[in-house]
């Protein structure tokens, strides 16, 4: 545009000099040919003007088109701030976006792992019961067969009773005429002569029958109640400090084998310090430390347990960085009230028996494992309640995870829901790195002797604060 403003400023001078060029020359011609000067002046004018109103408006056209080309140019500009802005915002929606992605995978990631678990708990499940109808199945059989021998032995005794019956009639009607002195006797062997109706075949037979039970059951003795209360047992491994607070646990020595005496009838006595978890609370969590320092190709877990809430919870739980079910006792996914899950190595696991518990008394149960082909047992007071193999064969428990009682960890040291929490009271509890025999867990559940080799008990319990509490009862009965 300013190279135009000079094209037309130049020709207008060299029209302003060829004029005043011409203007000198007429002035100095002659007179008499003037009147055509003054005529082709007057038509210059009128074309300069003409021309002056058309540069005018050329150079008016070129103003506008000047301040056209100025708004467009604002116009960009604002529009690339705008751009900028709309980028930025797309930035940032696609950073929440993406923060929202990588939250939404996680949960995915665990919904998967969740229904994995689900569905081989389900697939265990279903082996489980399909193993447990083919045992029903065979002892019904055997409950069948036996019945039928039964049946059998019971109609030829039967026949026996009747023949002796019989026999028995023939000599009563002998005894009088044989021995007519028999009536001093007395009635305990023969009735009398002057009663012969009284005692037919029928009532002799059935007061045989009752002295030979008599007679048995004198032979036998009284009879024993196996399932009276336990007699106690004694105290387990475990200083007199009641509580780890600053995280420094040893490894519980095995304590002095002394023989217990229990205090009263029923009573379980000297058993060392009890965790009470008095609610359902997430807070009520007691931490197991040092916890497993070793791979564990074996384990057993002991202890006294009283339910309060009806129902069980969760016993143990032991998690890593790797499977935060390394190692549970739980009871919020069985199916059966009373049942519980004995995880390893999650989501492997068996389901345990374990009704007896929910009467709200004291009960003593034992969970063993070993990894040589698999083999588990169940001792719930003294009794082996269940057992199998092929559970985890050949698996070890890795070492450095977190050990907690009365809560199962979804993460390690966390992760806690109150519908999966124990509520009620341990004690007594230790574990070991090796499967107890039944002679150990039984002389444990009465108080003769100890096990060697506990690796922790109660003497490595930490506190996390909470509800719970650590009492030290004489008997367990007198425990709150």
């Amino acid at each position: 545009m300013g190279c135009l403003w000079r094209k037309t400023l130049s020709f207008f001078l060299v029209f302003v000099t060829v004029y005043l060029h011409g203007a000198s020359s007429q002035e100095a011609a002659p007179a008499g040919p003037r009147k055509p000067f003054f005529e082709r002046l007057r038509r210059l004018e009128e074309q300069f003007r003409r021309f002056q109103a058309v540069t005018l408006t050329h150079l008016q056209s070129v103003a506008s088109n000047y301040n056209v080309s100025y708004n467009v140019d604002v116009r960009f500009r604002s529009l690339a701030e705008e751009s900028q802005a709309v980028a930025q915002a797309v930035n940032q929606s696609q950073a929440v976006v993406q923060g929202e992605l990588v939250q939404l995978k996680a949960w995915v990631r665990k919904l998967q792992r969740r229904s994995r678990k689900i569905d081989m708990r389900l697939r265990a499940l279903d082996l489980a019961l399909g193993e447990r109808s083919q045992q029903q199945a065979q002892e019904r059989k055997a409950h069948e067969a036996q019945g039928d021998a039964l049946q059998d032995s019971l109609a030829r005794l039967e026949g026996l009773v009747h023949s002796q019956g019989a026999r028995l009639a023939a000599l009563e009607g002998w005894l009088p005429v044989a021995h007519p002195g028999i009536t001093a006797l007395g009635p305990a062997l023969v009735p009398a002569p002057t009663q012969p109706g009284l005692l037919g075949p029928s009532s002799l037979k059935l007061q045989r029958d009752r002295q030979e039970l008599q007679a048995a059951s004198e032979h036998r003795g009284p009879r024993q109640d196996s399932s009276a209360p336990l007699q106690g047992t004694r105290e387990p491994p475990g200083s007199g400090s009641h509580r780890v607070l600053n995280g420094t646990a040893t490894a519980p020595k095995d304590p002095p084998r002394q023989a217990w005496s229990p205090r009263g009838p029923g009573e379980i006595c000297g058993v060392g310090p009890t965790l009470v978890f008095p609610n359902a609370s997430t807070k009520n969590v007691v931490f197991l430390s040092p916890g497993f320092v070793t791979a564990l190709r074996a384990v057993s877990f002991c202890s006294w347990v009283r339910t309060a809430s009806g129902r069980l919870g969760t016993l143990l739980s032991y998690a890593t960085e790797d499977n935060d079910n390394k190692l549970v006792l739980h009871g919020r996914d069985s199916l059966l009230p009373g049942s519980i899950h004995f995880v390893i190595g999650d989501p492997a696991f068996r389901e345990l028996p374990l009704q007896p518990l929910l009467d709200g008394q004291w009960h003593h149960i034992c969970v063993i494992w070993t990894s040589t082909q698999g083999r588990y047992w169940l001792h719930v007071d003294r009794r082996l309640v269940a057992t199998g193999s092929r559970f985890r064969e050949g698996y070890e428990i890795p070492p450095g995870g977190s050990l907690v009682l009365g809560q199962e960890q979804d993460s390690v040291g966390g992760g806690f829901d109150s519908s999966e929490a124990f509520v009620g009271s341990m004690s007594g509890l230790a574990i070991w790195d090796r499967a107890l025999v039944p002679g150990e867990v039984a002389n444990l559940a009465t108080g003769k002797e100890f096990p060697t080799g506990a690796i922790l008990t109660l003497a490595n319990a930490a506190l996390a604060g909470g509800f719970v509490q650590r009492a030290n009862c004489t008997c367990l009965e007198r425990c709150p």
